[in-house]
């Protein structure tokens, strides 16, 4: 019995380090894959492809783990939004580049989050592969994304009760997508109300079913602290950057989207 019990929790752990792959790759940095010269290289790979396209707002997602570990239906790991912007350097000059504006999770305490704004060489600073998926809003989206979150909106749509597998109807937990989607939604919707925009997003947008055993969602949400099932009912289902395109693609608010890779 105990040997059941055993591999039953390590199951669970091992499908919901999968599943719920934001648990790892929400946080900043991480467990290094690629030399520093890979990363900077491939990062001007992605700015360069975008400004190319005269990009300004974008939607972006990278992958943290092994997509073997991934479950079905969840192709990336993190997802953010990148905006593109004068920054300025430790000297006082200004320069032209790519911000991204993130939800993380906080080091010592995974079950709550924070707003992080970086930059591409740190957005992909501990990624498994050297792949983004990237998706161009149209300019008016961009137009009014940009105005989300230049405004106090993006801070204050953020909850900092984390769980890896939150449900996006529900406004008790958020991940980095959900967050990523509520910004989205604001933009869209022209409101910072957050009760209506999870009204709008029960009916309009189609999140991922995540396939589960009852015994492996009450062991993962018993020993992970950054998991928690108390939001969901009748099955689990989370946004990812895949249901995000769609969600765009469906209501003609895309422009174009496409993945950039180092080679």
């Amino acid at each position: 019995m105990k040997r059941r019990f055993f591999h039953a929790l390590l199951a669970a752990a091992l499908f919901f380090g999968a599943a719920a792959a934001e648990a790892v790759s929400s946080q900043s940095g991480g467990e290094s894959h690629f030399t520093a010269e890979q990363i900077v290289s491939f990062s001007k790979r992605v700015e360069k492809e975008l400004a190319a396209r005269g990009v300004r707002v974008f939607i972006i997602a990278r992958i943290g783990r092994p997509a073997e570990e991934l479950p079905a239906g969840i192709r990336y790991t993190h997802t953010a939004i990148g905006i593109y912007s004068l920054m300025t350097t430790e000297d006082g000059r200004q320069v032209p580049g790519y911000a991204i504006y993130n939800l993380y999770q906080r080091e010592n305490r995974p079950d709550t989050s924070e707003l992080v704004q970086d930059f591409p060489v740190d957005f992909f600073a501990g990624v498994y592969e050297l792949k983004a998926g990237i998706i161009i809003p149209t300019p008016a989206l961009q137009r009014r994304l940009l105005e989300v979150v230049g405004s106090d909106t993006w801070r204050r749509l953020h909850n900092p009760h984390y769980s890896a597998i939150a449900n996006p109807f529900d406004r008790r937990y958020q991940n980095c997508t959900e967050h990523t989607l509520d910004v989205i939604n604001a933009a869209i919707y022209h409101t910072d109300d957050i009760r209506q925009i999870k009204a709008n997003e029960r009916a309009y947008f189609e999140a991922q079913k995540v396939e589960v055993s009852p015994v492996k969602m009450l062991l993962g949400a018993m020993f992970m602290p950054d998991i928690t099932t108390a939001d969901h009912r009748g099955g689990i289902r989370t946004a990812t950057f895949t249901t995000i395109a769609g969600y765009l693609r469906k209501y003609h608010l895309m422009q174009e989207q496409f993945v950039i890779t180092a080679n």
